[in-house]
């Protein structure tokens, strides 16, 4: 098996580096029902509850993007979101019951889109983050997603007032016609509109999202899209590379997909370390000089948990999230939740209709049924090493090896995929951190699928996308 995962490590890094976007671990695919329903007060009891992450997931979105394989829906009027928003108030009451103490070190708002919201739901959600869960959002770190077209000024002051410090805006392109290309309206009017509004507001931290690989871009346009992206001083950027996925816009058409990614990646990352900037994973970089730990994932809160730093730390002292050690507390139709020993949600659907369809389940959804996770994956302690691992090695964090230890009590050699990276100059070790070379780190996306047990791999592979 070892010899098997050597030639196939091999034989990847020998194609394109683009071939499935790793975030985080396992995949949702690899999610199956949960037979019997877990019961959440007797899982809970036993995770450490000292310093959770709780994430709110907001699955609206005023347009579909090509690109999008997010479980989001532009198909919905003013009573399914007022329905919505207040399921997300029943479940959390029934969540809060059930978890008994417990102390949030951090809170994301992402989708779909949570700006798509009316100023009045937006602030119900708020709500129900501080009152109902209680989370202290003046004193940890606080993350929310947001477009250009639904940054305007009364959100944006509303977000500021209730402690939101980091501000992610999805811009992919500076350049009009490589927006439209993806089913994007935005205007780059719009796009400088609501940076300059983030600015004058006083987001503590600014992100900005770019996506290389768009129909149409060239390098040098990629080059001129992240330029015009330094003009507002982000804090953060994240270099995203298109992925291609089934059901999607783009997946649907009969473009080849060329490759200039690997020349955007390689060019964008030698501009932005050359303006400043210090690369924190594949995808994420920031600004020199801002400090602040690694949490989970790849994709900021709308991945739940992307590679991504912690905000400064607030003068008061406040428990610090840790991604391989600590667990999540998901709200919302499209959340997860993640706990040392299972990770559940709702099911997973890309096409609307089956969106749709599990959206009003989820509405219709009565209050004694969220006291159970009915959809999940089952980590034994193999499995909980790996995600370790994984979540490790694709940060700059690197994976630190006396840390391992003592989290499970031997040391990395049922792992011998480790060594492997060594000899394929695709990671190094200094003294107890083993940490992913350049070339490594540009291949991230391949190693992380490669790092993925088979038992994952066979449920990923036999899962029938929606």
């Amino acid at each position: 098996m070892i010899t098997t995962k050597l030639e196939n490590l091999k034989s990847f890094i020998e194609r394109s580096p683009y071939q499935a976007y790793v975030y985080s671990y396992p995949h949702k695919t690899a999610y199956r029902p949960l037979t019997p329903p877990v019961k959440l007060a007797d899982l809970w009891s036993k995770q450490d509850r000292q310093a959770l992450f709780l994430y709110i997931h907001i699955p609206f979105c005023e347009m579909r993007c090509g690109f999008c394989n997010l479980f989001t829906t532009v198909t919905h009027n003013e009573d399914f979101v007022s329905q919505y928003v207040r399921t997300v108030e029943r479940q959390a009451r029934q969540v809060k019951s059930l978890l008994g103490e417990v102390t949030f070190a951090r809170f994301a708002l992402g989708g779909g889109t949570p700006t798509q919201l009316p100023i009045n739901h937006l602030e119900t959600i708020l709500n129900v983050a501080s009152e109902t869960m209680g989370a202290n959002l003046q004193n940890i770190p606080v993350s929310v997603e947001m477009s250009p077209e639904t940054a305007d000024k009364d959100k944006l002051e509303l977000l500021r007032s209730r402690g939101v410090d980091r501000a992610s805006i999805g811009v992919q392109s500076f350049i009009e016609s490589e927006v439209l290309a993806t089913g994007r309206r935005q205007t780059t009017a719009q796009v400088e509109a609501a940076l300059n509004r983030m600015c004058e507001i006083g987001f503590p931290t600014i992100n900005i999202d770019l996506i290389y690989g768009l129909p149409g871009q060239t390098v040098d346009s990629w080059l001129y899209s992240i330029r015009a992206a330094l003009r507002f001083q982000p804090k953060e950027i994240y270099l995203y590379p298109l992925y291609v996925r089934p059901l999607t816009g783009l997946g649907r058409s009969d473009k080849e997909w060329d490759d200039i990614r690997l020349a955007c990646y390689r060019k964008g990352r030698s501009l932005l370390l050359s303006s400043g900037y210090t690369q924190v994973s594949m995808r994420m970089f920031r600004r020199e000089g801002e400090g602040g730990q690694v949490r989970q994932g790849d994709k900021g809160t709308r991945g739940q948990g992307g590679i991504s730093p912690h905000p400064p730390i607030p003068p008061s002292p406040t428990p610090v999230y840790s991604c391989q050690a600590d667990g999540m507390v998901g709200l919302g139709c499209g959340a997860r939740s993640y706990t040392d020993t299972l990770h559940y949600s709702n099911d997973y659907a890309v096409n609307s209709r089956e969106i749709r369809d599990i959206l009003q389940a989820y509405i219709q959804t009565p209050d004694e049924v969220f006291e159970y996770a009915n959809y999940g994956f089952q980590l034994d302690a193999e499995e909980r090493r790996r995600r370790y691992i994984l979540l490790s090695l694709l940060s700059d964090e690197g994976l630190n090896l006396a840390d391992y230890q003592n989290q499970f009590g031997t040391d990395v050699i049922g792992f011998p995929e480790l060594s492997q990276l060594l000899s394929l100059n695709l990671a190094t070790q200094d003294e107890q951190i083993l940490r992913l070379t350049e070339v490594g780190i540009e291949k991230s996306d391949v190693i992380g699928a490669w790092l993925f047990s088979e038992q994952v791999n066979q449920l990923m592979h036999s899962y029938e996308l929606k």
